[in-house]
């Protein structure tokens, strides 16, 4: 299902469900440390229902699993939720091919909400008053993200520079460390509680970069087959001449607590 929005790519189409096979391969990638800061909070652990909405393929239910907590699901892209449903084998993880904005379960359901890469694609103000009615009394929003940091890292920057020589309308470039922005809306019926952001280095290979690259929103999301081959063949070279064959990427990882009032 392709996405248009004017302020995301200069309005240009991505589909998720484009990506799938590769999103499921090479990007669950978040490093221990980032799902242990959401267990510490006291969040997404056993006695606790959690939605985690653009669940992708279900890399954080997936991940956040082994804390105990009773998980769903929801995406946009059916192929993401194929993936999820097929990566979740084994586990009681409850998955729907559906946009935030259509969830329709019923009032006081979730102690959590979480969103994860995800929030600034959302209809706030029309999933307010959903949050509001699905979520328990005194519940949680918990918004997560992780990016790399091509002004800080020479592989980084290098690999974003390609892309933007392939996809010029891509504006997810040039990220810099910066908390998650919470949009004046929320400020009605919820107040953030934490807002935190840390840096981490996340363990690459040129295959897993190349990989990781070629499943963002800017390439393998809503460029051509043929676009798409002919980035991969200059990435692959690029990578061959500027990285070893194992190294670290640097990214910043957020993570923002909102209480529902």
């Amino acid at each position: 299902m392709d996405i248009i929005d004017k302020n995301i790519d200069k309005g240009k189409a991505f589909d998720w469900g484009r990506t799938s096979g590769d999103y499921a391969k090479y990007r669950d990638i978040y490093p221990e440390e980032f799902y242990k800061r959401i267990a510490d909070r006291g969040l997404c652990i056993k006695g606790q229902r959690v939605l985690d909405l653009g669940t992708g393929t279900g890399v954080l239910p997936r991940n956040m699993y082994r804390y105990g907590a009773d998980w769903t699901g929801t995406d946009i892209s059916e192929n993401q939720i194929a993936h999820a449903r097929m990566l979740s084998q084994g586990m009681d993880i409850d998955y729907h091919a559906m946009s935030a904005e259509d969830i329709d379960f019923p009032d006081n359901t979730f102690d959590i909400v979480t969103a994860c890469q995800c929030f600034f694609y959302f209809r706030h103000e029309q999933l307010i008053p959903i949050f509001r009615r699905i979520m328990k009394p005194d519940g949680r929003l918990l918004i997560l993200y992780m990016a790399w940091l091509p002004l800080e890292d020479k592989i980084a920057g290098a690999s974003e520079k390609l892309i933007l020589k392939y996809n010029p309308a891509w504006s997810g470039h040039s990220e810099t460390i910066h908390a998650i922005d919470i949009p004046e809306c929320y400020n009605s019926d919820f107040e953030v509680v934490y807002n935190d952001v840390y840096t981490l280095n996340v363990p690459f290979t040129r295959e897993s970069w190349n990989g990781r690259i070629k499943a963002c929103r800017g390439i393998g999301a809503s460029l051509s087959p043929d676009e798409i081959e002919k980035w991969e063949k200059e990435h692959t070279q690029l990578l061959c001449d500027i990285a070893p064959e194992k190294f670290d990427i640097l990214h910043y990882a957020a993570m923002a607590e909102l209480r529902r009032k």
